[in-house]
């Protein structure tokens, strides 16, 4: 047992999961019953209808689906809808099934990047929306709003590559004394109606649809607000342990919950309010305001770090699965190897945040565009997870199917906000979409174009050569396995006649296990020729130049094949673009620049 888990049942433990793991949904209580309520008024049967919706949708999306069953499905403690696929392949091997679970994945993880963009951008606008509570600040302008909610992202981002090890100490205790803020607030308010625990009631949520009728389909849309961020739960995993994320689920689950019902009885109260948890809390005490305001604002900048984090964790995954083109990586911590930084996706997620803070102006006009990523990851876990439990457990597979039916009915009502802006979630999403389709196929295809060489058709014509004389010192050569030799070293070795003394195959390949390493070295494949064979993490951090140093290879010169594509198709021209604007494989691994030789090899696609 790692020591992240072994310590899992510990205060230390949940306080950490607090802030790296409960951001986001821990900061929906500041715009979603303001978003709901715009749309329906604040009467006794739609307030406890609401609450009542509020409760079983945490209850259900998020306690059932994800802290239950979706957590009781990890690999080595990791998490996420990677580690899903990875599940299925082992459980059916190959076959439509394992097809249909990659394409599944692809989708979850591009609504989950997506996601990524509008998830920062309402928590920090809708915060700063509470200075308007503010008397002296209360004329202040939409576009000053926004203007200081982009300069609090833009801030955030410009420290991302300083890396994020020392402040996370500090993100847990912040967060924790948020929650108890939120705790406090909501039982205030709630102390002056206590009848209204009784929203509970699963009836008040039956109610609510019949009196409403097709207007309460439209508000489930914002109603799913409550549970956004509650993949996280799943996905952040492998960072802290399962006991710990459970059991700080429980303490947030209470403190949100008891804070919409505070909220709710306030709004009974207080029917004209518009920014209904900043209301109620001036209206408890004006003096406490100003500084509920700031821990609030900070709450939001830590859920935006944890899902800017996330985001770069899911493209290293990307990666090192092959998913994605190559980008630069930074680790910015030597104590926690997932704490990553990429320099593409930090700058082109803080443009896009950035862009729809000025383009929605308001959080309500941007929780529109919230919500369809979210329900249709959910929908897509859940469907994943029916396939694994239709092998493992089967008495669960009832269950599951009930909670996917009940993700696609929020899923649906996400449409009626398509034209309002929810159409951004699959623009936003479509994005990676596109990238990891072309990038998969086009490796496919580009492999095809090659045409490698068998490793016994080249070993006959290298002994040849190697017997008629070789280069003094060590070459190194990257192939992706022994079976096969790619181009660049047949062009090398038997057309130019470019052997070493000593010439050394290396291969790196990612295993479906999120970490560890496996380094094994065959001498004698041929006469001097060895194979330096790599099996690593699709999460680990592998440092070529001292698994080699470790392994007595002392190179002269690194071979590696630059691939010049030629095409008149335009997907294949897309392709060709990504691979020269992307770091290629030796670049990615940062080795020695000076000892590098690249090999062009010209392929038509």
């Amino acid at each position: 047992m790692s020591s992240q888990h072994a310590s899992g049942s510990t205060l230390g433990g949940m306080i950490k999961a607090l802030g790296l793991v409960f951001g986001d949904i821990g900061t929906s209580p500041i715009y979603t019953l303001t978003v709901i309520f715009v749309l329906t008024k604040p009467t006794l049967v739609n307030v406890y209808g609401i609450l009542s919706l509020v409760f079983w949708t945490m209850t259900i999306l998020v306690t059932m689906e994800y802290a239950w069953l979706a957590m009781s499905l990890d690999k080595r403690g990791q998490g996420g809808e990677i580690v899903l696929r990875e599940i299925i392949n082992e459980i059916f091997k190959k076959g439509r099934v394992v097809g249909f679970a990659g394409f599944l994945s692809i989708l979850g993880v591009s609504l989950l990047l997506g996601d990524g963009v509008i998830t920062p951008a309402i928590s920090i606008l809708s915060a700063v929306e509470g200075m308007l509570l503010i008397p002296a600040l209360s004329g202040m302008k939409t576009g000053m709003l926004v203007t200081i909610a982009a300069l609090i992202a833009l801030t955030l981002f410009v420290f991302q590559s300083k890396g994020t090890d020392r402040m996370a100490g500090i993100f847990g205790p912040i967060m924790l004394l948020y929650f108890g803020a939120l705790f406090l607030s909501g039982m205030i308010s709630l102390v002056s109606m206590p009848e209204i625990i009784r929203a509970i009631n699963p009836w008040y949520a039956i109610d609510f649809f019949r009196h409403n009728g097709l207007v309460s389909y439209v508000v489930l849309s914002e109603v799913i607000l409550c549970a956004t961020g509650g993949e996280a739960l799943y996905a952040d995993m492998g960072h802290i342990g399962k006991k710990p994320i459970i059991r700080a689920w429980f303490f947030v689950f209470f403190a949100l919950f008891i804070n919409y019902l505070g909220q709710g009885a306030f709004l009974l109260q207080h029917p004209e309010t518009r920014n209904i948890l900043f209301g109620m809390v001036q209206s408890q005490s004006a003096l406490l305001y100003i500084p509920f305001l700031l821990l609030t604002i900070c709450a939001t900048i830590i859920a935006s770090q944890a899902i800017i984090s996330g985001v770069f964790s899911i493209v290293y995954q990307g990666i090192t699965t092959r998913l994605m083109p190559l980008m630069k990586v930074d680790y910015t911590s030597t104590r926690i190897q997932s704490q990553i930084y990429i320099n593409a996706v930090n700058w082109m997620l803080m443009c896009a945040v950035i862009f729809v803070m000025f383009f929605f102006q308001k959080s309500e006009n941007l929780a529109a565009a919230y919500g369809m990523a979210v329900t249709g990851s959910m929908t897509i876990t859940a469907i994943m997870m029916i396939l694994v439990f239709v092998k493992k457990n089967k008495w669960k597979v009832p269950l599951v199917v009930l909670i996917a039916c009940i993700d696609l009915v929020y899923f649906i009502s996400t449409f009626s906000k398509f034209t309002h802006g929810a159409y951004w979630s699959l623009i936003l999403a479509s994005l990676p979409f596109v990238t990891i389709l072309i990038w998969t196929n086009g490796q496919k295809r580009l492999y095809r174009a090659l045409y490698p060489l068998d490793l016994q058709t080249f070993l006959t014509s290298y002994e040849q050569i190697y017997a008629a004389g070789r280069i003094r010192g060590c070459a190194l050569f990257f192939t992706k396995g022994l079976d096969v030799v790619p181009p660049y070293v047949v062009h090398t070795i038997l057309k130019s006649n470019i052997v070493y003394e000593r010439n050394v195959f290396i291969s790196v390949m990612r295993t479906d296990d999120p970490f560890g390493q496996e380094v094994q070295l065959k001498e004698g494949i041929a006469t001097g020729l060895d194979f330096l064979d790599v099996h690593a993490g699709y999460m680990a951090v592998v440092d070529i130049e001292k698994i080699i140093k470790e392994h007595g290879v002392r190179e002269k010169i690194i071979f590696y094949g630059i691939e010049e594509i030629h095409t008149k198709n335009p997907i294949w021209r897309v392709f060709s673009l990504l691979k020269k604007v992307t770091p290629n494989f030796v670049q990615f691994n940062k080795l020695p620049a000076g000892r590098l030789h690249g090999v062009a090899t010209r392929v038509e696609m």
